[in-house]
């Protein structure tokens, strides 16, 4: 699979008849050649291809192109999240070179924009089955977590330390590294409490702190805050925050380090709303048990996309690739069931 990227490539070019190549005595085009005069055809690398790489690219391009209709709002995201997340990645290997070989290993991709674009199909793909899971979230449901567990938004600003650990660091360097960003953390505490105890502004001492000590870029500059938000407002990175704040009284600052997979984290509560009607609340109630369905049951996922295919009468018309893609999705969905059953037990 390493390679299917520069084939498919290979062989649309070939079919598109670009360019001059040897025949074969019955005149089909030859794409390598041996010294002994032996040739491999056009057709039969086609064969190998349709054989081997056809069902990815087929499922690829037509998830592509029903979730670009489907979810035309979310492309401009999708794109910038996929260019971002090459980006980022670049600055973590060094150079282009490097980070082309680091793909090369790891996946089966062989360019750096054929990775950028499975990032961007992912993304869109994780948008339909996020959607199709709030899709599947009962009334009752939605109902009983509004009366037991959905709260307003709360206000609050956050100080977020991370571990530095550079690349390739071996345990110890880990463990030294989250030691000294928890004490760190455990700093700041100290503090805010010192300003407490001493009759400081309480929210003005915190905004410097998170100027100081916050390695969260696009927030420090504005004393940490985050606004209003609740769960599912920035993403589950932040959902150990939106509760701790919860349960927090109004202008108080969390008094223990919150560890999330972000790093050690403080939190200063600002304000908190009253909690919105059930009719306004329930588009978040949904995406928020949805998202937990889907954590919890992966055959969601085949599902959706089954869903939004079947929704655009998608006919696969090549007999082959059409018994690939039907075995594909059946063993999929079997084997999670397997594995769900599994866990259940």
């Amino acid at each position: 699979m390493k390679k299917k990227l520069f084939l498919i490539t290979l062989s649309l070019f070939l079919l598109c008849g670009c360019g001059k190549v040897p025949k074969l005595k019955n005149g089909e085009e030859a794409v390598i050649t041996f010294k002994d005069g032996e040739k491999i055809s056009a057709d039969e690398l086609y064969s190998t291809l349709k054989k081997d790489y056809a069902l990815e690219a087929t499922v690829n391009l037509i998830d592509k192109k029903i979730l670009e209709k489907e979810f035309k709002s979310d492309v401009k995201d999708a794109k910038k999240y996929a260019e971002d997340n090459i980006k980022s990645m670049k600055e973590t290997y060094g150079s282009e070179e490097e980070l082309l070989q680091a793909i090369q290993y790891y996946t089966n991709y062989s360019t750096i924009e054929a990775y950028q674009e499975y990032i961007y199909i992912n993304y869109l793909q994780n948008k339909a089955a996020e959607a199709y899971a709030a899709e599947q979230v009962s009334k009752d449901e939605v109902k009983n977590y509004y009366n037991n567990v959905y709260f307003g938004d709360v206000k609050i600003s956050h100080i977020l330390i991370t571990p530095k650990v550079k690349q390739g660091a071996s345990q110890d360097e880990i463990n030294k590294a989250e030691n000294e960003a928890l004490n760190k953390a455990n700093e700041v505490i100290a503090k805010l409490t010192e300003a407490k105890s001493s009759g400081k502004d309480v929210a003005k001492t915190f905004k410097e702190l998170a100027k100081e000590y916050s390695d969260d870029d696009s927030t420090k500059k504005d004393g940490g805050s985050l606004g209003y938000i609740n769960l599912n407002s920035l993403g589950s990175n932040y959902d150990e925050l939106v509760n701790a704040a919860a349960k927090m009284k109004n202008k108080t600052f969390s008094t223990e380090v919150i560890t999330t997979d972000l790093g050690y984290q403080i939190i200063y509560k600002a304000d908190q709303k009253e909690k919105a009607s059930l009719e306004k609340a329930e588009k978040d109630i949904r995406t928020i048990l949805g998202k937990s369905k889907l954590a919890s049951d992966q055959t969601i996922t085949f599902k959706a996309m089954k869903h939004y295919r079947d929704e655009y009468k998608t006919e696969i018309v090549d007999k082959d690739i059409k018994e690939q893609y039907s075995r594909y999705m059946n063993n999929m969905l079997n084997q999670d069931k397997k594995q769900n059953t599994k866990s259940s037990k």
